[in-house]
């Protein structure tokens, strides 16, 4: 049987993302029969892997899942969490495969997150050249002005990088409250937030609507579902668009 890189290996039996394993690997972490591993080392599933000294199930036959979660307020996008806070994981009764989160959501916001034991599909959403889109709904205050959302859409400057141009709509604009939409073609680290306070906007909630074609629609806080035939189709053509 072929050799496949380790990270893959890992990523493909829903240990963690593919990027996630690179970091472990880059750590020390993780072993092939009892000897550390370096980057860009391959195995089989017949070699045993461990991670912290963790034994990893490989296995011969993968059965894919592609999940679509209503991540509520208060809990955090890890797949455990050593400050013992409320994990996205906690609510995915009834699934037995080993999936994880692609990308994430920080604790204070909601909405859609997708969970995957597929590395490549995975891989193919977060990395940056895909541009797959991620639209929010945001309730910010206080009441927001014509430059406040040029500034959002033409692009604000965070940790010395300029955000691509967005697409910023006005739903709900009331004297205590503005609701926005807002859409982004990347994912840096609380994007979002980031950009409001930028330009002098409180959060107030934040909820992500969609996933490239992939919307929450009815899914209640909480609760998951599979992605159906259809909206698989449609994310992976919209992951093959560069």
């Amino acid at each position: 049987m072929a050799e496949i890189r380790i990270q893959k290996l890992l990523s493909d039996a829903g240990y963690c993302s593919r990027r996630k394993a690179e970091a472990l690997i880059r750590a020390g972490r993780v072993q092939r029969n009892g000897r550390p591993v370096s980057l860009g080392d391959k195995a089989s599933p017949k070699d045993i892997l461990t991670v912290d000294g963790e034994k990893v199930a490989i296995p011969r036959k993968k059965t894919f899942r592609y999940l679509m979660l209503y991540k509520p307020r208060g809990y955090v996008t890890t797949v455990s969490d050593d400050q013992n806070r409320r994990c996205v994981m906690d609510l995915l009764d009834g699934v037995e495969e080993r999936v994880y989160p692609v990308g994430r959501l920080d604790r204070n916001s909601e909405g859609l997150l997708l969970l995957t034991n597929d590395g490549n599909f995975a891989n193919g959403i977060m990395h940056p050249s895909r541009h797959v889109t991620k639209t929010y709904r945001v309730t910010v205050r206080p009441p927001v002005t014509e430059q406040q959302l040029v500034q959002l859409a033409d692009g604000i400057v965070l940790d010395g990088r300029k955000t691509l141009p967005a697409n910023v709509l006005v739903l709900t604009n009331e004297p205590t409250r503005v609701v926005l939409q807002i859409t982004i073609k990347e994912g840096r680290n609380r994007q979002i937030r980031r950009m409001c306070e930028a330009v002098g906007l409180e959060v107030a909630r934040l909820r992500r609507t969609a996933v490239g074609p992939l919307k929450l629609g009815m899914l209640r806080p909480g609760t998951w579902r599979d992605l159906t035939p259809e909206e698989l189709r449609a994310i992976r053509n919209a992951i093959g668009k560069e």
